[in-house]
C-alpha cells in the first residue's frame, strides 16, 4: 500500500535527490531518458498520499518519461535558486511548472527554512513594527503567520501581502528567463467554497495567484493550463488516497487521485500543441 514505512503513524512516500539540488523530489530517483518531460512544482506536483500523481498519468498517456520534479511545500524562491531544478528544465522537451504559492518563500518580512519553505525561520524588523502587538516566537509556520496577521482585519495585511506578491514575481521571472525549453504554466486554483479548504491548510489562500500576477512574470508568451481543484476531503477522493491513521487530518488538505487524473488530462493537448 505504501512506499515507505514511517512507523505507527502512517505512510509516507519515497523521496529522492537529483545531482547536487539540496531539495526532495518525489521518489524513486530515475534515471533521464531523452527525450523527457519536466513537471517541476509543490506539494501537489509531489502527490502526497497519492500513488500516481499527475506526472505519472500523463507519462502514461504521453508515452515519454515525465519527470516528476515535485518537492514538498517548495515556494517560487527554491525553485529560483536551485541551479539542478534549472538543468532539468533545460534538458527537457517541455516543462510544466506548477505556479507556487506565493507564501512559501522569503521576503522582508520573514525568512524561510531553504528546503522546507512553510517554515518560518524568524520574523524580520519590519514585520515587528509593522504588528508591534504581535510576539512572532511561537510561531512556525507560514500559514500560522498569514492566519494570526489576518486576523486583525486592516490596511497592514495589504502592506504584506503586496510585498509577498513582488518576492514572488521577481522569483518568477528570475526562472523563467533562464529556462530555454518550451514551458507550459500549470494554475491550480483552489476552490474557495469547500468548507474544508477553509482552515489551516490555507486551501482559501490570503494571498492567492491571479491572473496579473502570472500576466506580470510570463508577458503573455507563456502558455498557461488553469484548472480549479478541491481538497479530498471535500471530494470523493479520501477513501482512495493512502495515508495512516494520524496523517487523515493532513490528507483531507490534499488533492486526491481522481484530481491528478484530471490535470493530467487537462495538461495532454496543451503539451502536444507545444510539440
Amino acid at each position: 500500500m505504501s512506499y515507505h514505512e514511517s512507523g505507527a503513524t502512517g505512510v509516507e512516500e519515497s523521496v529522492c535527490w537529483y545531482g547536487a539540488s539540496k531539495l526532495w523530489f518525489r521518489g524513486p530517483k530515475r534515471a533521464l531518458q531523452v527525450p523527457y518531460v519536466a513537471c517541476v512544482g509543490g506539494t501537489e506536483t509531489f502527490g502526497r498520499f497519492v500513488d500516481s500523481p499527475f506526472p505519472a498519468a500523463l507519462e502514461q498517456r504521453l508515452e515519454v518519461q515525465c519527470l516528476n520534479l515535485g518537492s514538498l511545500f517548495t515556494g517560487a524562491e527554491g525553485l529560483a535558486r536551485d541551479p539542478e531544478i534549472l538543468s532539468l528544465m533545460n534538458g527537457a522537451e517541455v516543462c510544466v511548472l506548477q505556479l507556487p504559492s506565493a507564501l512559501n518563500q522569503s521576503n522582508r518580512f520573514y525568512r524561510v527554512h531553504l528546503r522546507r519553505n512553510d517554515r518560518v525561520l524568524e520574523a524580520t524588523s519590519d514585520l515587528s513594527a509593522l504588528y508591534p502587538e504581535v510576539d512572532f516566537a511561537d510561531v512556525h509556520f507560514v500559514r500560522h503567520l498569514m492566519s494570526r496577521l489576518s486576523a486583525f482585519s486592516d490596511a497592514r495585511f495589504e502592506v504584506v501581502a503586496a510585498e509577498l506578491r513582488r518576492a514572488w514575481a521577481e522569483a518568477l521571472r528570475t526562472l523563467l528567463d533562464n529556462v530555454t525549453s518550451r514551458i507550459l504554466l500549470l494554475w491550480l486554483d483552489w476552490d474557495h467554497s469547500a468548507a474544508v479548504g477553509l482552515d489551516a491548510r490555507g486551501v482559501s489562500d490570503p494571498v492567492p495567484i491571479t491572473q496579473a500576477m502570472i500576466d506580470g512574470v510570463a508577458d503573455g508568451g507563456v502558455p498557461t493550463v488553469k484548472m480549479t481543484v478541491r481538497p479530498s476531503g471535500a471530494s470523493d477522493d479520501l477513501e482512495d488516497m493512502l495515508f495512516g491513521t494520524m496523517q487523515q487530518p493532513m490528507a483531507e488538505y490534499m488533492i486526491g487521485p481522481a484530481t491528478h487524473r484530471a490535470i493530467a488530462e487537462h495538461l495532454l493537448p496543451a503539451i502536444r500543441d507545444l510539440e
